[in-house]
């Protein structure tokens, strides 16, 4: 598990600053997440939202992606700033939160009403969402740990949306993949979380070309 503490005024962004110019008539992908999104330490066009945009780009997706990930996020916060991280003609919003919230032992009901209100209010526009699930180390206890775990799929299945199980898949513990503080991905660890989000959001955007 891993991410954050220091909060960033940091608005949302078009991951790697691809495309400068703005096309409403383009669909958008907007990634709603913390510093394991923003990328602190590394350039906007290092972090996964970007290179998830060259993806896009290489299989022929019209979709431009914004990274609007803050640092120190929580999920009470994201839902706070919802309607400011969505732009213009935005498709699908994945959903990349809770480490914040895990390792401050927030509770679990909080975090799964607030990821409930965040997708409901995206499905009511029509806009699909992916779910990113979070671990959270068992500094609050075991139990905290597994019922935090759980929150992620239980949400899957009630509001029918598709999960990447783990947003950190491969790169969590990896020394090689996580910058010095050992919390939060290198340029390396970013690859390979696009790598394996690749195979969930694909299907989205050839839903929503």
């Amino acid at each position: 598990m891993a991410c954050h503490e220091s909060s960033s005024g940091t608005s949302p962004t078009e991951a790697g600053a691809i495309d400068p110019v703005s096309n409403a008539a383009t669909p958008v992908v907007v990634v709603l997440g913390d510093s394991l999104t923003a990328g602190p330490g590394l350039s906007r066009a290092e972090a996964y939202p970007a290179l998830l945009q060259e993806r896009a780009r290489a299989a022929g997706y019209p979709h431009r992606i914004v990274n609007a990930g803050v640092s120190g996020d929580t999920t009470t916060d994201a839902v706070n700033r919802f309607e400011q991280a969505l732009v213009a003609d935005t498709r699908v919003l994945v959903v990349a939160l809770g480490a914040n919230d895990g390792l401050r032992g927030q509770s679990t009901e909080i975090v799964a009403a607030n990821l409930r209100r965040i997708i409901e209010r995206a499905q009511s526009r029509g806009i699909r969402v992916l779910l990113c699930g979070m671990d959270t180390p068992p500094t609050h206890g075991w139990d905290y740990s597994l019922r935090f775990h759980n929150v992620f799929p239980d949400l899957a299945r009630e509001l029918d949306v598709p999960l990447m199980p783990f947003l950190l898949t491969g790169v969590f513990g990896d020394e090689r993949l996580n910058l010095p503080d050992r919390f939060h991905p290198n340029a390396a660890g970013m690859r390979v979380i696009a790598n394996e989000m690749w195979p969930y959001l694909e299907p989205l955007l050839k839903a929503t070309s």
